[in-house]
């Protein structure tokens, strides 16, 4: 049986967690496919058959699956799963609305946030915030699973020459509708695709600190900022940068934690990191537990002197 990805995009390019998908669904065994649903998507779907691995693209195309509606795009994907002995999705927001649906659709059980192959119907998934991990085997026929992205290289985006096969499009739902799309504008990375990632936490004070001491750094690193729980619940940052277990899973080359204690509810979010730096005047703060580099020091002073000599 083969393997279906479905692809997240924006209807021009495939987004970069649906490479990681794709490396997990290679592991899974035969071929892999991939589903890009979409409005006017073609160079999508074309972007997605240069994927190194992918074996066939099936590209429906309607103005019902234009924005990604979960309605809609449950149905399509449920549409031609009797093909697949797997349905991988990537477990980002847009991931984590649709695929609860299918495998209810499908009365499946979903196996969530897998960071492990080990074989064709067995899993590795963190549970209790990443501090246990959760050997999971499942026997349904059809098997729902949403990928945490970090677990897994991204394939390369090209080298691939699959077919693209327009396949017909579900009708769209008469139960929901897409009415508008607000999105804040950044000029920065997006947080889960960043190389370099500058958080900062409570010990900031304000809103107004959080921009005079972090921003500059980012700025000269080009990095994405991010921000912990506590900063945001407190108004310092907005929802969209919060790194942890109920934000942003990111796993970026550089993360640089300025006034984070370490609470569980963010190392789960960003210990996969591959270098981390944190700077913090309470020597006890657990976020030094995980840190490669680490810095006891008031981060007022501490960041300012970063940044001077970068």
């Amino acid at each position: 049986m083969s393997v279906l990805v479905i692809a997240e995009h924006d209807n021009a390019s495939i987004k970069g967690a649906t490479l990681n998908t794709v490396t997990a669904a290679l592991a899974c065994g035969g071929d892999v496919h991939v589903l890009v649903a979409g409005h006017n998507a073609a160079a999508a779907a074309a972007a997605a058959a240069q994927i190194a691995g992918v074996a066939r693209v099936l590209h429906a195309d309607d103005a019902g699956l234009g924005h990604g509606l979960a309605e809609n795009l449950a149905a399509q994907v449920v549409a031609v799963a009797s093909g697949y002995s797997h349905l991988l999705f990537p477990a980002t927001a847009a991931g984590k609305n649709v695929s609860p649906r299918v495998a209810a659709l499908l009365d499946v059980a979903q196996i969530s946030d897998a960071t492990k192959v080990i074989s064709a119907d067995t899993f590795e998934r963190p549970i209790y915030a990443g501090n246990a991990i959760a050997t999971v085997q499942s026997s349904d026929a059809t098997k729902v699973i949403t990928v945490r992205t970090t677990g897994f290289d991204a394939a390369a985006a090209s080298g691939g020459s699959a077919a693209v096969d327009v396949i017909a499009a579900v009708a769209a739902s008469a139960h929901a509708t897409w009415m508008r799309s607000e999105i804040a504008k950044n000029d920065r990375p997006e947080l889960t695709a960043a190389k370099i990632i500058v958080s900062g936490g409570r010990a900031l004070g304000s809103s107004e600190k959080f921009n005079e001491v972090l921003t500059p750094l980012a700025d000269k690193l080009g990095a994405a900022l991010g921000a912990s729980r506590a900063a945001v619940d407190a108004g310092y940052a907005p929802n969209d940068w919060q790194v942890g277990q109920t934000g942003k899973i990111v796993a970026p080359s550089l993360y640089i934690a300025a006034g984070i204690s370490g609470a569980i509810q963010h190392l789960a979010g960003m210990k996969d990191s591959k270098v981390i730096v944190a700077i913090n005047k309470d020597a006890e703060a657990p976020i030094f537990s995980v840190a490669d580099y680490g810095l006891e020091a008031d981060l007022f002073v501490a960041v300012p002197e970063l940044i001077k000599s970068l």
